[in-house]
């Protein structure tokens, strides 16, 4: 490949790359279909100012630029007029930066416009200004950082009534993902093509300690699943749990000295793969009187010999004083797969007798008191806590993470054994 490289000439290497396809990675380029909208959800750092740089120098420049129709008109809009002209024009990923400089468009910042040679003309908007966009017309429109627009709906709407001209008038929305209504929406409709992106993905492209110090602190919290992985992190308005009080919950390091630790199971009650998943959650109380959620070592779609042994390697690897299995489903049978892997483990079998609501709610009010803490980031367990409201969870399936979690910090708090003596004396 070396010896390859070196023999091009500058002009074969310039050729190279000014080929964005060549080198883009796949959700940096126009996703297949008919769709009016290409909504590209991602990361910081995950390209998607070049992505959306080069869609337009390639419509702008037509066929030669391997464009699938020529734009007229185009509407290049940010947060603010500053945002556009240095990150989606001026930028290092912008669009002069993506043109070769023979066909680079003359910006001119006063007038807030670029004109091509082949006379095609970008307008700049800002989201702090929704009038502006009253009157202009466009066939392309690109929208960066939707999530953070000011007056998003309105400056939105009135995109939509310019684009009016060509053919097939297409937008393409580049934004790392925030729950606002104007995002949900999009993602819903059947003429919107969505694309996501990790930071991690582009880690080429970044600084070598981005990643190794950003996200070792941020990988799994809200923030960093929302910023780095490009998620759209919600909250559901009934549930039992909020994703803020579950990140203020959040402690780094070691618990404190441990009084008791147990680990919980929710079994599910058939196998294969249709099967729930089976829950195995482990909890430590403190000398304090807080609960202190430890591990999530739940598996999907696992024989019950698999979620028994996983069980038993967490409680040894804890030193956990029992282990409490849920036998509504399973009855006796929890206790024998267990005694099957390990005969020595102490099994405390409990029995579900109210739903899983009323179980879920005290053990809320403990959340909601301070005195539960997670230990480290637990992105599927949180994901159901966050989801969990009066009719179970929004997708139906069976919250199997949070019942463990819930039967843990019962026995330790809200049970009979809720005071124990410490532990080794």
């Amino acid at each position: 490949m070396q010896d390859a490289l070196q023999s091009l000439s500058p002009q074969d290497i310039r050729f190279l790359l000014a080929d964005w396809p060549l080198f883009a990675h796949a959700h940096q380029l126009p996703p297949p279909g008919s769709w009016s909208t290409w909504l590209m959800l991602g990361g910081r750092g995950a390209g998607k100012t070049r992505a959306g740089a080069e869609w337009i120098r390639s419509l702008a420049l037509g066929p030669a630029g391997r464009s699938l129709l020529e734009a007229g008109r185009i509407a290049l809009i940010g947060e603010t007029y500053a945002d556009v002209r240095e990150v989606m024009i001026e930028g290092v990923s912008g669009i002069l930066a993506v043109h070769p400089k023979g066909r680079r468009p003359v910006w001119s910042p006063s007038r807030r416009r670029l004109e091509w040679q082949n006379g095609v003309v970008a307008q700049v908007f800002s989201s702090e200004d929704p009038e502006a966009l009253r009157g202009p017309q466009f066939d392309l429109a690109w929208c960066d950082e939707l999530a953070k627009w000011k007056h998003a709906e309105e400056t939105f709407d009135m995109l939509q009534f310019g684009l009016r001209l060509g053919t097939r008038p297409r937008q393409l929305i580049t934004t790392t993902p925030r729950p606002v209504p104007i995002l949900k929406r999009l993602t819903g409709q059947t003429d919107t093509a969505v694309t996501h992106a990790a930071t991690r993905v582009n880690a080429y492209n970044l600084a070598p300690t981005f990643l190794e110090t950003v996200v070792a602190r941020y990988a799994g919290t809200r923030l960093g699943r929302q910023e780095l992985d490009g998620e759209m992190i919600d909250d559901r308005p009934d549930a039992l749990w909020s994703r803020e009080g579950l990140e203020a919950c959040r402690v780094d390091g070691a618990p404190p000295t441990l009084v008791r630790i147990v680990v919980a199971i929710d079994p599910p009650a058939t196998s294969g793969k249709r099967s729930d998943a089976c829950g195995i959650v482990a909890v430590g109380l403190s000398e304090e009187g807080r609960a202190y959620v430890l591990a999530d070592r739940s598996r999907r779609q696992a024989k019950p010999t698999d979620w028994a042994a996983a069980a038993v390697g967490l409680w040894h690897g804890l030193s956990a004083d029992c282990l409490v299995a849920e036998v509504n489903q399973g009855g006796e049978m929890v206790a024998e797969v267990i005694a099957g892997v390990d005969p020595a483990v102490p099994v405390r079998q409990v029995r579900a007798t109210r739903g899983k609501y009323s179980r879920a709610e005290p053990v809320a009010m403990l959340y909601d008191q301070g005195k539960v803490h997670h230990v480290g980031p637990f992105p599927e367990l949180e994901d159901e806590m966050a989801d969990f409201g009066t009719s179970g969870l929004s997708g139906g399936r069976s919250p199997d993470r949070l019942d463990a979690l819930v039967w843990a910090i019962t026995d330790l708090m809200l049970g009979p054994k809720a005071t124990p003596k410490v532990r080794g004396l």
